[in-house]
């Protein structure tokens, strides 16, 4: 009885030892340390309006009767991911609108569960609250690109037409559960940072990606937004083009050749599904609007012009 004893007593003070560490652990590894504030707000540019979930972080940018574009970034990398692209049409005349998604750049953090409509209700309201000339085209980038097709299927009235850069085709969801990778996504804050220059071809070429990225990271409520946008957001690639091409919207489909993340194979996949103008583009990787801004940029526009 003394050993049984004895035994649970050693099993309390390990499980609490083992507490105490992790936790210690997990304060020390947390980069989440602020809240986001107007002065942040403020000190990052760009305009924000209020919408049902929260602030949102926008640009816009060209004169009020250019046809209206809007730039929807990828997964995590915020809405400075269209830089380029973004200054390039709007000289080209174009009325060129930009903004974080919530939980990503300067944009609200809610502690909601980030499913497809949080997005959709995200871009129609801003459409809504600025007063956007309709129908609008839609230009996305990765999960953007899966965001933009959603939208054109859901409010095919309200766009014009679409521009896919390497969209995702299947978005897998963890087989862990979602506290385990929220815990490693607050152990492992650099590894995510570091990993987005994967992206190019040539890493090296951006040393100082990673580093932007990372400020958006300090910011409570970033995390989560990953998290639950991987369990929640659901994407089959096939049902949501099938959709988009029952909308007749012109689309134009631009891909890396040389792309990892969502690799070159996928976009036989779509093609065949969407038959859309297609732009190949050599020596660049998952983001070729940045890689080849010169070819990528003039064919948007030339498409978009149409």
């Amino acid at each position: 009885m003394r050993i049984v004893r004895l035994t649970g007593i050693v099993v309390v003070f390990l499980v609490i030892c083992i507490a105490i560490l992790t936790s210690a652990l997990f304060f020390f590894k947390n980069v989440e340390k602020k809240n986001l504030t107007d002065e942040d707000r403020k000190r990052a540019g760009g305009n924000y309006i209020t919408l049902k979930n929260g602030s949102t972080h926008y640009q816009v940018a060209g004169p009020d009767t250019g046809k209206v574009v809007i730039l929807l970034h990828g997964f995590s990398v915020p809405y400075y991911i269209w830089d380029g692209t973004f200054e390039y049409l709007a000289k080209q005349g174009f009325r060129v609108v930009r903004y974080d998604m919530y939980g990503r750049g300067y944009s609200e953090r809610p502690s909601v569960t980030y499913h497809n409509q949080l997005y959709l209700d995200q871009l129609h309201e801003l459409i809504t609250a600025l007063k956007l000339k309709q129908p609008v085209s839609l230009a996305g980038v990765s999960f953007g690109g899966g965001v933009a097709t959603d939208f054109a299927g859901a409010y095919p009235g309200l766009v014009n037409k679409v521009v896919l850069v390497d969209p995702v085709y299947q978005l897998t969801r963890p087989e862990v559960p979602q506290f385990v990778t929220l815990f490693d996504e607050a152990m492992t804050p650099d590894k995510r940072a570091l990993n987005q220059v994967n992206d190019f071809k040539y890493p090296k070429q951006y040393p100082n990606w990673p580093t932007k990225y990372k400020d958006q990271m300090t910011y409570r409520g970033f995390r989560w937004a990953i998290a639950s946008t991987e369990y929640n957001y659901h994407f089959v690639g096939k049902e949501s083009y099938a959709k988009l091409k029952q909308t007749k919207k012109p689309v134009l489909l631009i891909w890396g050749k040389d792309d990892k993340t969502v690799p070159f194979k996928f976009s036989d996949s779509i093609r065949a599904i969407l038959h859309p103008q297609f732009l190949a583009v050599d020596d660049a990787a998952h983001l070729p609007i940045i890689e080849k801004p010169e070819l990528v940029n003039k064919q948007i526009a030339e498409f978009l012009k149409r």
